[in-house]
């Protein structure tokens, strides 16, 4: 269906962040791509969810089942109506997903498969199945899709109670086009030796990022040019050196200097993939959690036999039927004995929870394996990333545990939609689940999946539960393709309001409080006080930023309460639990800084395509941003011009009349105006600069020790020629254009933006020549930027304002206002991605970099992080997962922390890591978790307060500090007199009760012994 594919390239708002990652090619194979989904389920309607917000040209939903109170427990697009109307699961759950994404054609097929004719499938790309299907005829149909050319891609996978597997199966041959999604690694150059194998040093001991066996191809490379152009296979010697080929040869003439070396993705790679019943004997299982390594292939024997028991007994095992579970044992001992791979032993127990939660769908593992499935299928349509090979099985055992003394009836169904969930944890759990108090910050796209799996746990239904929720966005157009919960007629809603207004209809029952506040120090103390936070059993974050993390990890930190971290970047995601004194905090690790861009690079060498895009964002928040802004407060400080020239004869210079006055003499009056000064910024940037930069430093300069100050990294500037026929000319001078009269208030129409009548006027203009100035050009990379400049002194200044004056501009309303034009990347109409797109690549034009097209430009610039709906859906399943761990009060060693790759595929768990202890002495520790207490009265006084320590801990008090107030150090002068001080007097309470103090105490060595945080309470 072209017309899928032309949407997806028109309606970039949409599929932006999506395309960031697959890219075009792929999202046009997506766009043509037809699915059949067998099974309605939980997990099925997760991977309909996923793959249709993904925009495939169609799916079809098949399913033969009529809709029941306990689907609506797991099956999130079926209402208490649908149930009550006995509508069939596919055809009630059409119209909703049809919702997501208006590209994508959706039908239904509702009649049960013929064994004896499998032809229908044949137009489809894809088959999945989900439930209900007999393995005899999984068998069947993926002998079947193996048979066809190009052969159809066969997917089954189920969830079964607290257990979950997948299988794929792409064919005898399958391409992979990119294997990990990855953009190749480049590395400058130091040095490549004369030798047998030639070794390669990088730049300034920065790391190159390869590793063995990778392809690199050089270019740049002046003296040994051989290389330039050639590809070699590396050996990796250290992270800042690699070998390559015997460059001792006659053909490699000696290393001079330059050079860049650039990684090789391979162009594709064939994957061979065994049928279904030749895996079932013989598996090839990815492990993801390596505490439990012999699980999945108990598992694999284990969920073999429960389809076999189901096939031969028309049913599943009863719930916690002892009988069943025997049966279902024995049966997985036989296959296990026949298999050609075999699990050493299996586990009695392991089977016999298998068997007493088969008939129950646990939620959140439904939605973490339907994000996983949907990105599956994702790669069987496009050939993006590395497909499972070809079993995976996760389960959440550990909300099992203490389960065996429970009475049967908890776990019993009661005809009502959380019948699935009380099979797997039972009543009493799930009670505890319904009156949770819950604080959510963020609803995004991982809050949307995340609400979505509370609502199917039942959290916060009870009398007493509660899920506050805060987000303090709008919702936009680019949400709508992974932010679930929202619709078309959502954009410009808030989204906490909105999103609590759509899970209602999953769950009517949930009682869900939306805000529209940031939670940060200025809500500290008016709204999301200590009080509120300790009121609540458990805090999650759905964040996307760092420093809004660790702010809420301080305040979890400070109130003692549990808290879930998660998030994506593209096919990745992560999940942190965080429990108070059993585990580490989310600002236990710190991600390394990133590196920033010296400020000589970006101003006069850059040296790659992100330098000149970090120059054109900086350009734009320059000239359409800032200067704007400084223009309009400094009139409203100012005065009018006759005021201003008051000022200046009385001698005093106002902060930025410089630049104002710079930017008032420049100022256009007309359409005509911006399009004459768009062509001298031209000129400046493109033309000038260059000639400056050569004029400072000819192509023969030399440095100190005698090497030419024009090589790699730096490259020398190719002066630019404007020409009207050039498109990448006309987007800039169209763009800036369009910015300079946004700025000042300047109308156009659309005629004035079109090339001709931008040419038209370009005829008028007199473009400066370029005179060479004496200005010192910085090279030193470690020089901050420094201060604008101007050639203006006082006298010219009161000169030229005489002159303004004598036009006219006398008073305040007199001055032509200017406009601060704030970034915004996904508006296409305002010409702020084209004018970043067109200066950056004209500016790497200049230096000879190679060009990046305009999504590139705007991922870089807009800072936009890519995100898809499979990794958003996998983690948000996983965090769900871990909250009804913590309800239970898990042990550290069940919580599960997880990092997975869904391109590689790469799914990891692993415990979470114990807090940091800090030992004081031998009987006296502490951990991030701790803080000591010092209660304090109105009379209480700094000596009152060391002495505290003195008595109780034995230390002597060497600091006090508040915040960054040193509020007692001994050694200070004066400061022993304030001993005698009340602590009221020195530390002034701020409408808290308490206040934390930082105090250390003297130790043994010249050292002071740091303490956990001390918290002083007033006793007001």
């Amino acid at each position: 269906m072209m017309a899928a594919a032309t949407n997806i390239e028109i309606d970039d708002s949409l599929y932006s962040r999506q395309r960031y990652m697959l890219g075009d090619v792929a999202m046009i194979k997506m766009a043509h791509s037809s699915v059949f989904l067998s099974g309605l389920g939980g997990l099925g309607v997760e991977i309909a969810k996923n793959i249709v917000l993904a925009g495939i040209k169609s799916i079809t939903l098949h399913d033969t089942k009529i809709a029941c109170s306990q689907d609506l427990g797991s099956q999130f697009f079926l209402r208490e109506d649908d149930v009550r109307d006995r509508k069939n699961r596919a055809e009630a759950s059409a119209s909703q997903l049809a919702e997501l994404n208006p590209h994508v054609n959706i039908q239904t097929s509702t009649s049960a498969i013929n064994e004896d004719d499998y032809d229908f499938l044949k137009h489809f790309q894809c088959v999945i199945f989900t439930e209900a299907v007999p393995i005899c005829l999984q068998l069947k149909v993926d002998m079947f899709c193996r048979s066809q050319q190009p052969p159809i891609k066969f997917i089954c996978a189920g969830v079964h109670g607290v257990f979950s597997w997948a299988f794929c199966d792409f064919g005898p041959q399958f391409e992979v086009l990119d294997s990990t999604g990855e953009e190749p690694k480049e590395c400058f150059i130091w040095k490549i030796t004369k030798a047998n194998p030639g070794v390669v040093t990088t730049l300034d001991n920065r790391m190159h990022g390869f590793q063995t066996g990778d392809k690199v191809t050089f270019k740049e490379i002046v003296g040994m040019t051989a290389l330039n152009g050639t590809e070699h296979t590396i050996k990796v010697l250290s992270p800042y050196a690699f070998s390559i080929c015997d460059t001792s040869d006659p053909q490699y003439e000696p290393y001079q200097y330059g050079g860049i070396a650039k990684q090789v993705k391979a162009s594709s790679t064939l994957l061979t993939f065994e049928s279904l019943e030749t895996q079932l004997s013989k598996p090839d299982i990815l492990t993801a959690d390596l505490s439990k390594i012999e699980i999945p292939l108990q598992l694999h024997f284990g969920i073999h036999a429960l389809q076999l028991f189901e096939e031969q007994n028309g049913r599943s095992p009863e719930i916690r039927n002892k009988d069943d579970a025997a049966k279902l044992y024995e049966l997985a001992k036989s296959l296990n004995s026949k298999a050609v791979t075999k699990a050493d032993e299996l586990d009695d127990k392991l089977i016999f929870q298998l068997s007493f939660s088969s008939r129950g769908s646990f939620p959140p593992l439904a939605a973490s394996l339907g994000g996983i499935v949907g990105q599956e299928v994702l790669k069987a349509l496009t050939g993006k990333y590395t497909p499972l090979r070809q079993w995976l099985y996760i389960d959440a055992t550990e909300v099992l545990k203490e389960q065996e003394d429970l009475d049967t009836t908890s776990f019993l169904p009661r005809q009502d939609r959380y019948d699935l969930l009380r099979i797997c944890i039972g009543e009493e759990l799930r009670l505890k689940l319904a009156n949770l108090r819950l604080f959510m910050v963020g609803c995004g796209a991982i809050g949307c999946e995340l609400l979505k799996n509370f609502a199917l746990l039942g959290i916060s239904t009870g009398q007493t539960g509660m899920m506050t929720v805060t987000d303090n966005d709008l919702i936009e157009k680019s949400n709508l393709n992974r932010q679930f919960l929202f619709r078309p007629h959502h954009i410009q809603k808030p989204k906490s309001v909105t999103a609590a207004s759509s899970v209602a209809s999953i769950n009517p029952d949930v009682h869900v409080d939306p805000h529209q506040h940031k939670v940060c120090p200025e809500t500290e103390e008016s709204l999301y006080t200590d009080k509120f936070f300790e009121s609540q059993d458990l805090i999650v974050n759905a964040l996307d930023n760092v420093e809004a993390r660790r702010y809420m990890d301080s305040r979890c930190v400070s109130t003692q309460r549990a808290l879930l971290e998660s998030g994506t970047m593209g096919p990745k995601g992560h999940v942190q639990v965080i429990v108070p004194h059993l585990t580490e905090s989310y600002a236990s690790q710190r991600d390394p800084p990133e590196e920033e861009v010296p400020h000589c690079t970006l101003k006069s060498f850059p040296a790659i395509i992100e330098h000149t895009i970090q120059w054109a964002r900086d350009k734009f928040e320059n000239c359409f941003t800032q200067k704007p802004e400084l223009y309009k407060k400094f009139w409203e400080s100012s005065g009018s011009p006759e005021q201003l020239l008051q000022t200046l004869q009385s001698g005093n210079e106002p902060e930025g009349v410089y630049r104002v006055l710079k930017l008032l003499k420049r100022r256009p009056k007309d359409w005509a105006s911006c399009v004459e000064l768009s062509r001298r910024d031209f000129e400046k940037y493109y033309n000038h600069k260059a000639k400056q930069l050569l004029h400072a430093f000819p192509l023969d300069t030399r440095v100190k020790d005698g090497s030419l100050f024009w090589q790699s990294p730096k490259r020398p500037p190719i002066p630019q020629q404007f020409d009207a026929k050039n498109d990448l000319h006309m987007m800039f001078l169209r763009s800036s254009s369009k910015l300079h009269a946004d700025s000042y208030g300047i109308q156009y129409t659309k005629q004035d933006l079109s090339d001709n009548c931008i040419v038209e006027i370009l005829q008028r203009v007199q473009v400066p020549e370029f005179i060479p100035k004496s200005k010192q050009i910085e090279t030193d990379e470690t020089a901050s930027k420094s201060a604008e400049t101007s050639s203006f002194d006082v006298d010219k200044l009161i000169v030229y304002l005489k002159e303004l004056i004598a036009e006219g501009l006398k008073s305040s309303e007199d001055v032509l206002p200017m406009f601060a034009q704030e970034f915004e990347k996904d508006d296409d109409s305002n010409g702020h991605i084209d004018f970043i797109t067109s200066a950056s690549n004209l500016r790497a034009t200049m230096y000879s970099i190679e060009n990046a097209d305009r999504l590139k430009t705007k991922k870089i610039a807009g800072k936009i992080v890519p995100a898809i709906a499979t990794t958003t859906a996998a983690v948000a399943g996983l965090v769900a997962i871990e909250l009804v761990k913590i309800v239970m009060k898990s042990s550290a060693e069940d919580y599960k922390n997880c990092f997975m790759n869904l391109a590689l595929p790469y799914v990891i768990f692993s415990e979470p890591g114990p807090p940091e202890v800090t030992v004081i002495r031998d009987d006296l520790s502490f951990t991030n978790w701790d803080k000591w207490i010092v209660q304090g009265t109105q009379e209480f006084k700094l000596k009152d307060f060391v002495r505290f320590f003195k008595e109780k801990y034995g230390f002597e008090v060497s600091i006090v500090v508040n915040g960054v107030k040193i509020v007692y150090v001994p050694l200070l002068p004066g400061h022993s007199k304030r001993l005698d001080q009340k602590m009221t007097k020195l530390i002034k309470p701020s409408g808290k009760d308490y206040v934390d103090l930082t105090v250390s105490f003297e130790g043994d060595e010249e050292d002071d012994l740091p303490g956990p945080p001390v918290r002083y309470y007033f006793g007001l």
